[in-house]
């Protein structure tokens, strides 16, 4: 299959369509991460689908003093990566045709939830991001459109505006790609030198800390609801050695419903040792939200939870996050 360079919405608008189609948004320099957005909208989309990757750099998104001019730029590369993942057009639209009459003067507002996190690190850029993610999904049409799961507040934002302004498309996250030290894939990962990368993978390796501190809570509580607090239960417990471990069990699962708490604490201390580092890591935040619309979540939250962090290694600026399942108390 040849995957075809398209540059403007008419020409998109020309292709005969008989199925589905299924579009993956990038800024170009494309990478496993983005490859594996695209097998996914490949089999989304079938053999009688169109997968289409658009590659636009957006220069909305970019606040004073980011990062807009050294973005790299690297179409011929992206095309050979989009057309071996499966796609069928790579539609790369220039700065007039996304924007024809100039900088627009009516633009999405991204809200409350665009001025946390990101938003408040980085002012107006979600409301760049998500003005131009409409403009992109008028300008392609799809039936649905992939995101990673990397840029989660992002994702959530995304899927607000498509609920709140009646967009008629599927949004479907995908989950984050990392390479084999568990950095999470990301274009600006090649700014980093060697020892600003031994630095940076402090951010997936606290994530990773919390995640398995949130494993063993969730271990304790589930082995205190099998231990009945029975005087018969606990002599019986008691003759094997475990009344010890059971005390623990119901102490952890009173003392920290769900471990919220607990998780931030096994993060940060990863976090902590790496702004030691030479050269050093300096955090931005690490939070522990309500992917709804990321507010930190309280210690007896219970549901779906989002543990984020990011983080500045040298002058590049990383983020990462997983998602996390805290169960009702019981």
């Amino acid at each position: 299959m040849t995957t075809a360079l398209l540059r403007t919405a008419d020409d998109l608008h020309a292709r005969v369509r008989t199925g589905r189609r299924a579009v993956v948004m990038t800024m170009g320099a494309l990478h496993e991460g983005h490859a594996t957005l695209i097998r996914t909208a490949r089999e989304i989309a079938g053999d009688q689908g169109e997968v289409v990757v658009t590659v636009f750099v957006n220069p909305l998104q970019f606040g004073k003093g980011e990062d807009l001019d050294r973005y790299p730029r690297t179409l011929d590369a992206d095309l050979k990566i989009a057309e071996l993942a499966g796609a069928d057009v790579v539609f790369a639209p220039s700065v007039d045709e996304v924007y024809p009459g100039g900088e627009p003067q009516v633009r999405i507002s991204a809200g409350p939830m665009g001025g946390r996190l990101e938003g408040a690190v980085r002012p107006g850029h979600f409301d760049g991001m998500l003005t131009v993610v409409a403009k992109l999904l008028h300008l392609t049409r799809p039936d649905v459109a992939l995101y990673g799961q990397k840029d989660a507040q992002q994702l959530a934002l995304i899927r607000r505006m498509v609920r709140d302004l009646n967009f008629g498309v599927e949004i479907v996250g995908v989950p984050t790609v990392r390479e084999e030290d568990g950095l999470a894939l990301s274009s600006r990962n090649r700014y980093l030198s060697p020892g600003e990368r031994r630095t940076a993978l402090a951010l997936s390796q606290a994530l990773f800390a919390g995640r398995d501190r949130h494993a063993a809570q969730e271990a304790l509580r589930a082995r205190a609801r099998e231990v009945p607090a029975t005087r018969a239960r606990a002599e019986a417990l008691s003759a094997i050695g475990e009344s010890r471990a059971a005390a623990d069990a119901h102490a952890v699962a009173k003392a920290v419903p769900g471990g919220p708490a607990g998780v931030r604490a096994a993060a940060r201390l990863i976090l902590d040792e790496a702004a030691r580092m030479q050269p050093p890591l300096v955090l931005d935040y690490l939070t522990l939200v309500d992917p709804s619309d990321f507010t930190e979540v309280e210690d007896d939250f219970t549901g779906e939870a989002v543990l984020a962090v990011a983080a500045r290694v040298g002058t590049t600026r990383l983020i990462d996050n997983i998602p996390l399942t805290f169960g009702a108390a019981s």
